[in-house]
């Protein structure tokens, strides 16, 4: 499970011990470092390369030395800030979040959902109290502004912020994001504070790594590792793109900065994977370009505005690029376009192909999402699209992302192929809807099944034409079959969502 890596001191909470397993790893661990001492000593004139090159390689038959991080530590722990938040627990008592106010950044059903169970019967509502949470923070000016988590302070009632040498400082929130999970706080009357530079440059995968916070409350720790991963969606929103580090992370460490070698920020730590509760060497970061991009707009004017074209969509799988024509399963395609929203303005339909905008290639629908927040409310941009067959280009203004949910598009009529199903027009079928085929039985063993359909769910469309009776189903896939298809796309109404669905042709 993925946890935040932040930390609670409430009244109930505690730090979970391990059972089993930590006496093993002790040993395991000593006897790697007896083996490793005797290594050395015989070993001893082969490091030199290594102390000055953290990167060289040894040669064979060789010992490696690991650099030591001494300087690196001492110059960027002044920038970094333990946070100390007052904060109103609201809502369920048994299931709670870092703070204990039930607020996750992993969202329930992802492959990284965690909650922190407390003592109490579940699903319990408790009346507001304030409990005591503490996350970490850093220095982004040095006139006070801070970087830290949004779920470090939010429902705040009061900031307090200390520093290396022990001054303690109370702190504004100036503004919070909740899609990044970062917020920005102010320390007032003083300047002079020593801050951070952010990186230009993404680290690459094995780049040494220092991350600096606050874990359980032990202010100023220093834990180093490397860059496992790039570009990882941990299932918390549509902008997705953490760095995956292995240096040990805790709760408490969320929202302290993780540095490269020459003191940069490269990350901003918000979340663990973890079954115990502690680190297991897998922890999450908001990659630097974004953090400095959030952190100033929320510097100066506390909110983010992002852009916004006004659809739904998925994946391009190669099921998807067969049914429609198209040579690369790359892009996103479009599953809904919201009525009167700039993509419906623009000529942007329902199954069409958003391959690039303004020459930025679109390698899939979180490319799409992190792209378009990207720009600017009102500016004009060039999509090419694969519509109808054929690329296409339209062009979009840009909207500001609604402050509030957009109730979702109406479904447009789409269908199925006969693919071990069996079909009933959606009117005759109570509750299905005026529009579209029910699909009323399946066989477990068929095509259909191993795409995910299931009965109930109603076929609007096949390959793109509107669907109402069985038949059309059967005719538009014997059309499909005849032009050479492999797959026919269909779109697919359930009880919670409209997607697409490519289906081969001729199995089942």
């Amino acid at each position: 499970m993925s946890e935040h890596a932040g930390q609670t001191k409430g009244p109930e909470s505690g730090p979970a011990v391990g059972r089993g397993w930590p006496v093993a790893s002790v040993a395991v661990i000593a006897a790697v470092a007896i083996v490793a001492g005797a290594v050395r000593a015989a070993e001893q004139n082969s490091n030199a390369e290594s102390m000055t090159n953290p990167a060289a390689v040894a040669a064979p038959g060789q010992l490696a030395q690991m650099p030591s991080f001494a300087d690196l530590a001492e110059h960027v722990k002044p920038t970094v800030v333990s946070v100390y938040v007052s904060a109103e627990q609201m809502g369920d008592a048994s299931v709670l979040g870092e703070q204990g106010q039930g607020e996750n950044v992993i969202p329930p059903g992802s492959p990284f959902e965690f909650f922190f169970r407390q003592f109490g019967q579940p699903g319990l509502k408790a009346p507001p109290r304030i409990i005591q949470a503490q996350g970490s923070g850093f220095f982004i000016s040095p006139d006070g502004y801070i970087l830290t988590n949004y779920h470090v302070v939010d429902h705040a009632k009061s900031v307090n912020v200390k520093t290396i040498d022990g001054q303690s400082y109370p702190a504004r929130v100036i503004g919070t994001d909740a899609k990044t999970d970062l917020a920005v706080l102010k320390v007032d009357g003083k300047v002079g504070f020593p801050s951070v530079t952010f990186a230009e440059t993404v680290p690459r995968i094995g780049d040494w790594v220092l991350a600096v916070g606050n874990p359980f409350g032990l202010g100023g720790t220093v834990t180093a590792g490397i860059v496992s991963a790039q570009g990882r969606d941990i299932g918390s929103g549509p902008y997705d793109d953490f760095l995956q580090i292995d240096a040990p992370v805790n709760k408490g460490n969320s929202g302290g900065p993780t540095f490269n070698l020459r003191g940069q920020v490269v990350g901003v730590n918000t979340a663990i994977f973890s079954p115990s509760g502690g680190s297991v060497g897998i922890a999450f970061d908001i990659p630097a370009d974004t953090a400095k991009a959030v952190a100033a707009q929320l510097e100066a004017k506390g909110a983010v505005t992002r852009g916004w074209m006004g659809v739904a969509v998925q994946n391009v799988t190669q099921d998807v690029a067969d049914s429609v024509n198209l040579k690369q399963a790359t892009g996103a395609l479009v599953d809904q376009v919201q009525p009167g929203g700039p993509a419906a303005k623009s000529g942007l339909k329902a199954g069409d192909v958003i391959l690039s905008i303004d020459g930025k290639v679109i390698a899939d629908a979180r490319d799409l999402a992190r792209t378009v927040a990207a720009q600017d409310p009102g500016k004009s941009i060039a999509l090419r699209v694969w519509q109808s067959g054929k690329e296409q280009t339209l062009r979009l203004t840009v909207a500001a992302l609604p402050t509030e949910p957009t109730p979702p598009a109406q479904p447009s009529k789409q269908s199925q192929p006969n693919l071990g199903l069996w079909l009933a027009p959606a009117g005759e079928v109570e509750g299905a809807g005026a529009e579209g085929v029910v699909v009323v039985s399946i066989d477990p063993q068929g095509t259909a099944a191993e795409k995910g359909i299931q009965a109930g769910d109603v076929i609007l469309e096949v390959g793109g034409k509107s669907v109402s009776t069985p038949r059309d189903v059967t005719t538009d896939l014997e059309a499909a079959q005849k032009n050479g298809q492999r797959a026919v796309l269909l779109r697919i109404k359930t009880a919670t969502e409209t997607h697409f669905v490519a289906v081969p042709i001729g199995r089942g």
